[in-house]
């Protein structure tokens, strides 16, 4: 669990930038209430999207055979409870709410960028590498049984 840790933190750091840049300029442009905009914005991405990859990296090593299903589910799950989040404050006063969804959508694409980008370098196996002491494809011994 403290790598699944280590590893939704490291994807959580640009979007955290991403939200800091955008607090700033919130605040600058529209004032106190974009700042605050900004900040939730932000962490509402960082939330949301933890929570997702932290419940799929349990279902893949827990559940592996599950683990497209589960996330096709948390993807609809996340967008029903953001669609009623987004419901329940349309009409707040408390920040600014294009700053907020600005933010929101600026946070979501670097945290898809930085999740694809850690993937592509990531050094995953693909192949077994203990295979070729076992039986080959087609039924026939391998080199190392004979």
């Amino acid at each position: 669990m403290q790598s699944d840790m280590r590893e939704v933190l490291r994807i959580a750091t640009p979007p955290a930038a991403v939200g800091a840049v955008a607090t700033l300029v919130g605040g600058l442009v529209v004032g106190g209430k974009g700042a605050i905009g900004a900040v939730v914005g932000c962490v509402v991405v960082i939330l949301f999207m933890a929570l997702g990859q932290l419940a799929l990296q349990w279902v893949a090593k827990s559940m592996p055979h599950l683990f497209q299903g589960m996330g096709l589910l948390v993807y609809s799950v996340q967008l029903v409870v953001l669609l009623g989040l987004i419901m329940a404050i349309r009409d707040t006063t408390l920040f600014d709410l294009q700053v907020f969804a600005l933010t929101l959508v600026v946070s979501v694409i670097a945290w898809i960028v930085t999740q694809t980008v850690l993937h592509a370098r990531s050094k995953t196996p693909y192949v077994d590498p203990e295979a070729d002491g076992r039986k080959t494809p087609g039924g026939t011994e391998g080199k190392h049984d004979q």
